[in-house]
C-alpha cells in the first residue's frame, strides 16, 4: 500500500486518519506521517492498515500496469 492507496482508500469509504488509526490499533500519527511520506510503518502496522480498509470494502488494484490504485467492492444485491 503506498501513501497515496492510503489517502484515497480513506476518501472512499470517508474516514479521517483518526478513524484509520483506530481501526489499525495505530495512533492518528502513525497514519499522518505515513500518508505525508515521513516514514513508512513497519510491515505488520502497514498490514494492519490495509486490512482495516479492505473490511471496510476497499480493494487495493493496479490494473493493467498502470500502477496502483483502489476501488470499493461491488455491492451485492
Amino acid at each position: 500500500m503506498t501513501p497515496a492507496q492510503s489517502r484515497a482508500a480513506r476518501g472512499l469509504i470517508d474516514w479521517s486518519q483518526s478513524q484509520l488509526g483506530e481501526r489499525s490499533n495505530l495512533s492518528e500519527s502513525t497514519v499522518r506521517d505515513f500518508e505525508k511520506g515521513r516514514r513508512i510503518p513497519g510491515p505488520n502496522n502497514l498490514a494492519g492498515m490495509q486490512k482495516a480498509l479492505e473490511t471496510a470494502g476497499v480493494i487495493f488494484i493496479d490494473e493493467n500496469g498502470e500502477g496502483p490504485g483502489v476501488r470499493l467492492k461491488k455491492l451485492k444485491r
